[in-house]
């Protein structure tokens, strides 16, 4: 990626270092138990996230002098300015104003509105703050643990993250907690699947847009994309941790599924074109 002129936004909230607020209720080595247990059988562990009470967000950052990452931090900054600069192009496109959310880096842990989180959840969005949340760790293990190595790869993760930040601004992410709460469990991991693989749709539309007005993709970026996708598909990951795959349990999608989604954003640039759940 040809990200090293790049703007870099100023939507960071740095609490690297720092120990989470006051858990709420289940939080702690509990909520760990019960995140392992999702993931042994196919559950997304963020739906435990959501039954949690926010607390709210702390207004005060910190910032480490001290710092091993600073060039992928002033990466993440600049893949952030680019998601902002394109959708506040595509929201202005719709007469609309497109508000930009908070990316928060931690580590080990950390309090958000939706509850206590460990980064073995991997990135995350909240609705109820609006806020992204990464440990800069897990780009380490989608290299080594996910095979999906590249800077691409790092930046499709947070683009996808943003892609539910958009959902939330639509209302398309009140509308799904909504058919959701009237669903069976097999039902309602059907319809968080359309949710992520729009928001793999959506991050596709960012790249398209990134590249055609600011040239930023280079020659085997796409690749790596594809390549992630796939890796953190459900069936991917169920064959890796349980040996089998259960469809049913599905709450992302599948490899195919996810590199479906995102190359339709990709090629076309169109939210129309992200319906997944028609």
């Amino acid at each position: 990626m040809r990200w090293q002129k790049g703007r870099r936004s100023q939507n960071l909230e740095d609490r690297r270092g720092r120990r989470p607020g006051r858990k709420v209720a289940g939080g702690g080595i509990g909520m760990l138990v019960m995140v392992v247990i999702a993931v042994l059988f196919g559950i997304d562990p963020r739906t435990i996230l959501q039954v949690g009470g926010g607390l709210g967000s702390s207004s005060s950052t910190s910032t480490q002098t001290s710092d091993q990452n600073t060039e992928l931090v002033d990466f993440v900054k600049v893949v952030l300015a680019d998601t902002e600069d394109t959708w506040q192009d595509i929201f202005a496109q719709g007469n609309q104003t497109y508000r930009e959310p908070i990316l928060v880096l931690f580590s080990g842990s950390v309090q958000s509105a939706c509850g206590h989180a460990q980064s073995a959840m991997g990135p995350f969005y909240c609705p109820g703050d609006q806020k992204l949340y990464i440990d800069l760790s897990f780009y380490q293990e989608l290299k080594n643990k996910f095979g999906a190595p590249g800077d691409f790869a790092q930046a499709y993760v947070i683009a996808h993250e943003v892609g539910h930040h958009v959902q939330t601004l639509l209302g398309i992410s009140a509308q799904v907690r909504k058919a959701q709460a009237q669903a069976s469990q097999t039902e309602g991991n059907a319809i968080q699947v359309s949710m992520e693989l729009q928001a793999d749709c959506f991050s596709g539309v960012w790249a398209n847009h990134a590249h055609r007005k600011r040239n930023l993709l280079e020659e085997g970026d796409i690749e790596e994309g594809m390549v992630a996708a796939a890796a953190i598909g459900d069936d991917t990951i169920q064959k890796r941790s349980q040996g089998y795959v259960v469809p049913e349990s599905f709450t992302h999608g599948s490899a195919k599924q996810r590199q479906k989604w995102f190359s339709v954003g990709l090629k076309t640039g169109d939210i129309i074109q992200c319906d997944t759940f028609s």
